[in-house]
């Protein structure tokens, strides 16, 4: 099973580059909610996949008796998901606020500080 989700990790990482490296925000963007999930998707298998072992010692104990789930890559996990949700919404407000301002959505066409008419700068010595 952790090898199915070590493939997986790995194929929402190449596509959420492969997103992130187009021209328009829009993909730019659902390649940023990729990754999020693939760095969720990647903590989960780190942290040893186990069916039916909770994360809690039993009460009266100061130690483990038998094999408990590591409760630390749940932790991050959730905090995770709420950062990943936060920064995406925060890129989506700024693109559309961009798409209004500008009329487009292609990253080369939002170069507004970079003059058109001047010559392109030097590639070699």
């Amino acid at each position: 099973m952790e090898v199915l989700f070590s493939l997986l990790v790995g194929v929402f990482f190449a596509a959420a580059i492969y997103l992130m490296l187009s021209k328009f925000l829009v993909r730019i963007l659902l390649g940023v909610a990729i990754l999020g999930n693939a760095v969720n998707l990647l903590l989960f298998t780190s942290g040893r996949i186990l069916r039916e072992v909770p994360p809690v010692i039993p009460a009266g104990l100061d130690r483990q008796v038998a094999v408990t789930a590591n409760p630390l890559p749940q932790a991050l996990i959730l905090t995770a998901i709420v950062i990943s949700f936060s920064f995406f919404a925060f890129l989506l407000v700024l693109s559309y606020r961009a798409f209004q301002d500008l009329g487009t959505d292609n990253a080369n066409d939002m170069r507004v500080a970079e003059p058109v008419a001047d010559s392109a700068p030097p590639t070699g010595y």
